[in-house]
């Protein structure tokens, strides 16, 4: 492993312990309707998804109407078998941030969801794996 390499792991398991304190400020996670962990960001819900190959986050707001993705820069820090991967996130019409995995998430998983809508709110949102 190179020392780049090595100095960008590192990086990124800085931002992923950085990020995972201020995800407290999200409200008590509970089941969305999709199934998945929704927690509440600054008026915006956020509820992941995840399954074998990738991560999926549907986004909403007041009244649980969608926020449109599209136009979002948004990337998730996944800590997950003792590796941390930054995946970048699509948007997928109507509210859908998608991105592939490298490898199935564990049950100890930790995944930090961070960026930019089209509107300019940021959203972090912390979510670990059932």
């Amino acid at each position: 492993m190179t020392t780049k390499s090595k100095l960008k792991r590192l990086v990124f398991a800085a931002a992923l312990a950085i990020a995972v304190p201020l995800g407290a400020v999200a409200h008590e996670a509970t089941k969305g309707p999709n199934g998945g962990t929704l927690v509440d960001v600054e008026g915006h819900h956020v509820e992941f998804v995840p399954s074998a190959e990738e991560l999926t986050f549907y986004l909403t707001g007041e009244k649980d109407a969608p926020i449109a993705s599209a136009g979002a820069k948004v990337k998730a820090i996944v800590q997950n078998n003792g590796k941390t991967a930054q995946i970048d996130l699509l948007a997928v019409e109507p509210n859908k941030l998608i991105g592939k995995l490298p490898a199935p998430l564990s049950t100890e998983a930790r995944v930090v969801m961070t960026g930019t809508l089209a509107d300019g709110h940021s959203l972090l949102a912390r979510f670990e794996t059932p």
